[in-house]
């Protein structure tokens, strides 16, 4: 059977991203989720070359508040790359479809009005352990926004070629 699903690109160690500043938005809600993803984007970003001082993190305190951080950041202009990393998690109520769908919005404004490249990687699950098996070790989709990031820097760089 032929898997489906996203396939990280080949993130070059060429030096192609050492000098490239790259922003983590996270929230603060679902913490431990969030931490094993922000820790998978920062092992891509090292993997991949970035220094460590060339990454900033901040703490948005839901996921509906990561755009509003997004669009302070972008407006400034000092990142090359963003990353939105959070855990929404789906309840008894309509909270998890308001919530969920402000921040999917939001965001998406923020990256065409700015036009900044963008990993998204916060996650819309239906259980805790849906959002731990998507933050593990393996499989981390906080490593695959930060891989899309760079990926999206690299297309960047090539479209300001032609």
């Amino acid at each position: 059977m032929k898997k489906t699903g996203y396939r990280p690109p080949h993130v070059a160690k060429d030096g192609a991203f050492r000098t490239v500043r790259i922003a983590i938005v996270a929230t603060r809600w679902n913490h431990g989720i969030v931490d094993a993803l922000v820790a998978g984007a920062r092992r891509c970003l090292r993997d991949a070359g970035v220094p460590d001082r060339r990454v900033d993190e901040f703490r948005a305190p839901g996921a509906f508040e990561i755009p509003l951080v997004l669009e302070w950041l972008a407006r400034r202009g000092r990142h090359d790359g963003l990353v939105a990393l959070g855990a929404v998690i789906r309840g008894d109520t309509p909270h998890f479809e308001y919530v969920a769908g402000g921040c999917v919005r939001g965001v998406q404004e923020v990256v065409l009005r700015h036009a900044v490249p963008l990993g998204f990687g916060v996650l819309t699950v239906n259980t805790a352990a849906q959002a731990a098996a998507r933050a593990g070790t393996r499989d981390n989709k906080g490593y695959e926004a930060a891989a899309t990031v760079l990926e999206m820097i690299q297309l960047r760089r090539q479209l300001d070629e032609v």
